[in-house]
């Protein structure tokens, strides 16, 4: 039997969503950094090792979520024309670093989260 999960509009777009994926963007930044000073050949103390390994950890799973999800956001959501879809998504092949530049620069500015602002905004509780 073949199953098909659907992420609906309302998660992916929601402002807890919206804030998971601007710190999974800013953990997969930190990463980068991370790898940038590593191959610098740094000498790490062993008493700071352990925060290391738990940083590039947080760092690894930070960019997992927003390349699924920036992705996801892309062939679900993104009415961008083709041209800039195929641009974006050669940006994305390239994580930790794309994935949070998409996310900042696209998904944060997106016409849909702006129009769920509005609405939020409006609505009286």
């Amino acid at each position: 039997m073949l199953r098909y999960y659907y992420i609906n509009k309302e998660w992916i777009l929601s402002a807890p969503a919206q804030r998971i994926y601007r710190f999974s963007a800013s953990l997969s930044l930190m990463l980068f950094l991370l790898l940038w000073a590593l191959r610098m050949h740094l000498t790490i103390p062993l008493t700071v090792l352990p925060l290391v390994k738990l940083l590039l950890l947080m760092g690894v799973v930070g960019a997992a979520t927003t390349l699924v999800a920036m992705e996801y956001f892309l062939f679900g959501f993104d009415n961008t024309p083709v041209w800039k879809k195929v641009f974006w998504f050669c940006v994305l092949l390239f994580p930790p670093l794309g994935p949070p530049i998409y996310c900042f620069v696209v998904y944060s500015r997106s016409r849909l989260l702006m129009s769920r602002r509005r609405e939020q905004a409006t609505t009286p509780l």
